[in-house]
């Protein structure tokens, strides 16, 4: 195995990223006209890519970007992100 990823910018960047593969591919999903077989393998990228970014906020972040951060839920996380950067 490779080194570990250890920047916490780029943990965070990681963490995005599955949101944005999330939203693509649910967005292709939903607004491409092909057969059944063609939506599964988007359907299961956003199946996948979702269930990573809910892992990311609610494990990745608070164990390894910063162990103060609560799991109260994604609202509160927004919340929290929003008035951190004031």
């Amino acid at each position: 195995m490779g080194p570990e990823l250890q920047s916490k910018r780029w943990i965070i960047a990681k963490g995005v990223l599955f949101l944005v593969m999330a939203i693509m591919a649910g967005a292709l999903v939903l607004f491409l006209d092909v057969s059944w077989l063609q939506r599964l393998p988007l359907l299961l990228i956003c199946i996948w890519a979702s269930c990573r970014f809910y892992y990311f906020l609610f494990h990745v972040l608070h164990a390894y970007v910063d162990p103060s951060i609560p799991s109260a839920g994604v609202i509160d996380l927004i919340k929290r992100a929003l008035t951190s950067r004031r």
